[in-house]
């Protein structure tokens, strides 16, 4: 009977452990709102980044990201919203974003280790600032004044 009392305790935890990793890492993340991105002749799964918290983090930890992926960060007003490279480790392409979508600012191949302390603003406001796999602004031709393609719903942006 002990050894069944053990087996199922055993078994108990090791459900709890891998629900409470759920619920912390999974779930979150699966909540967060997300749109496809046309920019140039890239089609982009993107991840919608709408609060100060989410924002601050960026891509902070991230180890990779997929060559037809973007975060879309989004902001309440346009402004000369800034990106630092601290915390991250892998480099990417930033682009700025008004609020008619057309991109204003564009910074390259922007590499963590070359970046540490620097952020980068664009010199007009923006609305959204789009972070990209490094080499895609060259390789999917995204240039100043194309206009990005997707749908945000408003009230998610805070």
């Amino acid at each position: 009977m002990s050894g069944n009392l053990s087996t199922t305790l055993i078994i108990s935890g090791v459900l709890l452990a891998v629900g409470t990793t759920f619920l912390m890492f999974v779930l979150p993340n699966l909540l967060k709102p997300s749109t496809e991105l046309r920019l140039g002749d890239g089609i982009f799964k993107t991840t919608i980044v709408s609060n100060d918290v989410d924002r601050t983090k960026g891509l902070s930890g991230i180890k990779e990201i997929a060559i037809d992926q973007a975060i879309l960060m989004a902001f309440p007003t346009e402004s000369e919203w800034g990106v630092n490279m601290n915390n991250t480790t892998i480099p990417i392409d930033i682009v700025w974003l008004d609020k008619s979508k057309k991109v204003i600012f564009i910074v390259k191949n922007v590499s963590p280790k070359d970046s540490k302390g620097i952020t980068y603003t664009p010199k007009t406001p923006a609305k959204y600032i789009v972070q990209l796999p490094f080499g895609t602004v060259d390789s999917k031709a995204i240039k100043i004044n194309s206009v990005a393609i997707f749908q945000i719903d408003s009230q998610v942006i805070k």
